[in-house]
């Protein structure tokens, strides 16, 4: 059908979300390092119009602090250079200890999102 498999957008989402961290000088791996891990217990996506084979594409993504324990991010999906949407998403993650228990989110993660 010459256009992106659906399911590819959810990676597309972790990329971008791991890009935003990166960007706020700290890394998924750093994180969990430090005792944190951040699942993601709710994913949706919604498609407006596909994306191609070869399209090169920019995922806008922004991070929110829901509470003490839980964030959310959202998506945005564009051919790089063009303002039509291609899909929009949202993943929900828990802040988890190494015991899998909730925990709350380290400092950092806190005021780069509130």
């Amino acid at each position: 059908m010459a256009v992106a498999y659906y399911a590819n957008y959810f990676v597309w989402f972790e990329v971008a979300r791991t890009d935003l961290i990166r960007t706020l000088g700290w890394s998924y791996r750093a994180m969990e390092e430090a005792g944190v891990l951040l699942p993601v217990i709710e994913a949706d996506c919604r498609y407006r119009r596909p994306a191609r084979y070869d399209d090169a594409l920019e995922i806008r993504t922004e991070g929110r602090l829901m509470s003490p324990i839980r964030l959310e991010f959202h998506y945005e999906v564009y051919v790089k250079g063009q303002d039509e949407l291609l899909a929009s998403g949202r993943t929900a993650h828990a802040a988890l200890g190494p015991n899998g228990r909730p925990c709350r989110l380290p400092a950092r993660v806190v005021e780069a999102f509130s």
